[in-house]
């Protein structure tokens, strides 16, 4: 529910909204903490996201940070109070949802990083499939500087994206980074000043949305996901099993006959997306 801190049409210190195009935009909405999360705070975060993910009218998904902040990563209020509590009762905060959420949803997924983002904010955003990042926003791992390990898949999912050395270096030092060097190392795909951000962003995801289709999406993502864990003889194997399912796709057929005709392809609602 909304509480007093929250700014007006939040709920838990997460605000969503639907684009009249398919965007579904999820807002981390506690300015006055710098974004950073509480337990309910998370777990109105990945409520949202599968409740767009359920969504057929859904396209792309969103997430950015209200104000300067994109997220602090997790309240020091928060994880102050894990040292009272006895490990057995140190349940993750999103304990009805898997910790890795962001990366089983068939729907893309886009970071608008608007602002600062460390630790668990910094996971977030490396969960989306693509980043747009601010040019003001500093970046940091944080985790080893508390004292802590790389939280919430982060050892994996750096790796994959800006090469052992760089995440080493990354997660190791825990240091402050710049947008001009997240770009450089390939942890972003845009970087723009921060008053043009999310309208880029959402222009990229609607740009998705009408013109991508929903189950090619949902399979594509599947595919970057699960290639981590085939070898090449296997992804390429799937790829052709895919491949000839997606020929007897009603969006195949969709778009075949739109070229046949000169006009831009419809694809119908996000229903077909695979599991």
């Amino acid at each position: 529910m909304a509480t007093e801190a929250d700014p007006a049409g939040t709920t838990d210190g997460i605000a969503v909204r639907t684009t009249d195009t398919g965007v579904r935009v999820v807002t981390f909405c506690r300015p006055q903490r710098r974004n950073a999360m509480d337990a309910a705070m998370f777990a109105a975060y990945y409520a949202a996201l599968a409740a767009a993910d359920d969504d057929p009218a859904v396209r792309a998904i969103v997430i950015t940070g209200a104000g300067d902040w994109f997220c602090t990563g997790a309240d020091f209020e928060t994880l102050g109070g894990l040292l009272d509590r006895p490990a057995a009762e140190r349940s993750p905060a999103t304990a009805q949802f898997p910790p890795h959420l962001p990366l089983t949803l068939r729907t893309p997924l886009i970071a608008a990083v608007n602002g600062g983002a460390a630790g668990l904010g910094l996971v977030h955003a490396l969960y989306a499939d693509v980043r747009f990042v601010a040019a003001e926003a500093r970046l940091a791992t944080s985790f080893s500087r508390l004292g802590l390990v790389a939280e919430y898949g982060s050892a994996w999912l750096l790796p994959r994206l800006v090469g052992a050395g760089n995440a080493l270096d990354l997660l190791l030092s825990g240091r402050k980074f710049d947008a001009a060097e997240a770009l450089r190392i390939g942890l972003a795909q845009r970087v723009l000043p921060r008053a043009d951000l999310l309208a880029a962003a959402l222009a990229y995801a609607e740009d998705l949305a009408a013109h991508c289709s929903p189950a090619s999406m949902a399979a594509i993502r599947a595919q970057v996901r699960d290639a981590a864990h085939l070898t090449a003889e296997e992804a390429v194997a799937d790829s052709m099993t895919r491949m000839w399912r997606s020929f007897d796709g009603a969006d195949f057929l969709a778009a075949m006959t739109a070229r046949a005709q000169g006009v831009p392809p419809f694809f119908g609602p996000a229903t077909g997306r695979p599991a």
